[in-house]
């Protein structure tokens, strides 16, 4: 196939010559291919909101893996995601990915705007003011999603006097996404590197409070703040991977078997497919735009995930998480907010991860959330957070 050719994993020499971006030039063949992916997988998509919107309710009861607990009570109490099984009225044009591109490119974008910190350039969202009068908050997003996921709990938390920032992570989102080698190997020593320098250009004062949730990046967040205990005033953790029991997702093990990894890169829904597969829930049609916007623009989004997930050693990084966070070793306050439909993550890795360090770990359950609770149900975490902090 022709997007092979542009693998970052083979040892191929491209046409350029400084470091950059990718752009729609170079992946011309990797947009074709991925076109072609999307003419099926978006009838597929609209297919499986139409069965959704006719049952009324999220998810086929089989599927939910979580034991005592049926999520299908909370649909209509979820202000969120109440209609979040409903078909748009106008569904997107099968297979045309120009039109898509044109009907979304300017979604999303909340609260953010473009901030240049030493060669890159972040996409963050902001809310609040540096007076506000309550603290800093940073919400860090896990792979393969982005900062996105915030926007209503951050909007939220500057009405109660909090200044909030929730960046995308190099090569997530809208920030850049550079070619491996070319001034970023997407390793987690060049991620906290990135990460430092860019709160010295946010003015971000410490200590502040640092939220974290997800996979991959997510984890390098906790890492991050493990290297960093003074910095932190204290620490929430939504649904993240914490002991080395925790689960692996399918996306992750794909991206590491070479030549498949790179076709899996590429899907352009693969970050709604992921949020979705790990809820209870099926994203709203605006909502899935932009989680899939980065993944349809260019192929940087899906190689610069496919570098991070072949370089990354997940049990290390889960023995790092678990043992620097236990007794002895961290003494700071950790709210874990766990949504306990998380089909990734069972509800017994935040039992696990608290029983570690009982004196400074909080866990507090949300019911009727997946993996992304501040996607699934925001008010409750929100709640959780204003309390807390």
């Amino acid at each position: 196939m022709a997007w092979a050719l542009f693998s970052p994993s083979l040892n191929l020499s491209l046409p350029h010559t400084t470091k950059t971006n990718f752009n729609r030039t170079q992946w011309f063949t990797t947009k074709t291919s991925r076109a072609a992916t999307t003419i099926t997988t978006t009838r597929r998509t609209t297919s499986i909101r139409a069965n959704a919107a006719d049952q009324k309710q999220p998810k086929d009861k089989d599927e939910d893996t979580t034991s005592g607990f049926s999520p299908f009570a909370f649909v209509t109490d979820n202000p969120s995601s109440r209609e979040a099984i409903q078909l748009p009225e106008s569904p997107a044009e099968d297979g045309n990915v120009g039109e898509m591109l044109y009907r979304i490119e300017d979604k999303g974008k909340e609260y953010g705007s473009y901030i240049k910190s030493g060669e890159f350039i972040w996409f963050v969202r902001e809310t609040g003011s540096a007076e506000s009068r309550r603290g800093t908050i940073v919400f860090l997003h896990g792979a393969p999603t982005q900062s996105y996921s915030y926007r209503v709990v951050m909007s939220e938390m500057s009405d109660y006097g909090f200044h909030c920032f929730a960046p995308d992570w190099i090569g997530f989102g809208f920030s850049d996404k550079p070619q491996p080698g070319y001034g970023f190997d997407y390793t987690e020593k060049e991620f906290h590197e990135e990460f430092d320098k860019l709160l010295d250009v946010l003015g971000v004062k410490s200590p502040f409070f640092l939220v974290v949730q997800g996979f991959l990046v997510g984890s390098f967040g906790l890492t991050w703040a493990l290297k960093n205990p003074s910095k932190i005033l204290k620490l929430t953790i939504l649904n993240s991977p914490l002991t080395v029991s925790s689960p692996i997702p399918g996306l992750f093990q794909k991206l590491r078997i070479p030549l498949y990894g790179e076709f899996t890169c590429q899907n352009a829904i693969m970050a709604e497919r992921f949020i979705e597969a790990g809820s209870p829930y099926v994203l709203k049609l605006e909502k899935a735009d932009v989680y899939r916007l980065p993944y349809l623009s260019s192929g940087g989004p899906g190689f610069a995930l496919l570098e991070a997930a072949r370089k990354v050693n997940f049990r290390d990084i889960l023995s790092q998480i678990a043992e620097g966070f236990a007794s002895g070793r961290w003494d700071k306050p950790i709210l874990l907010v766990w949504g306990i439909s998380d089909k990734y993550l069972p509800q017994s890795i935040a039992e696990e991860f608290q029983e570690g360090n009982p004196t400074a770990i909080k866990l507090k359950l949300i019911e009727g959330a997946g993996h992304m609770p501040q996607e699934d149900w925001p008010e409750k975490v929100i709640e959780a957070l204003r309390v807390y902090f």
